[in-house]
């Protein structure tokens, strides 16, 4: 890889909105993680998703998940 295409991609990074971003790090942490953390990572998330489709738990908006977890570490 060249310079000028690492310059490009960190601008092009640089430039993505916070949810793109997360995105892009939840991505880019793939290619370097253990095999065994990946695949309980994996099930973990099919556990989750299973749980929020079967009923057993429901879904809210991350920026409520995110306010309830700043306010219980203010406590």
């Amino acid at each position: 890889m060249n310079l000028n295409t690492l310059e490009e991609i960190e601008r092009a990074v640089s430039q993505l909105s916070p949810e793109e971003l997360s995105a892009f790090r939840l991505w880019f942490a793939e290619f370097d993680t253990d095999p065994t953390i990946q695949a309980a990572w994996t099930t973990e998330a099919k556990r989750r998703r299973d749980e929020i489709r079967n009923g057993s738990v429901q879904a809210i908006p991350g920026d409520d998940g995110l306010a309830q977890v700043r306010q219980l570490l203010e406590q």
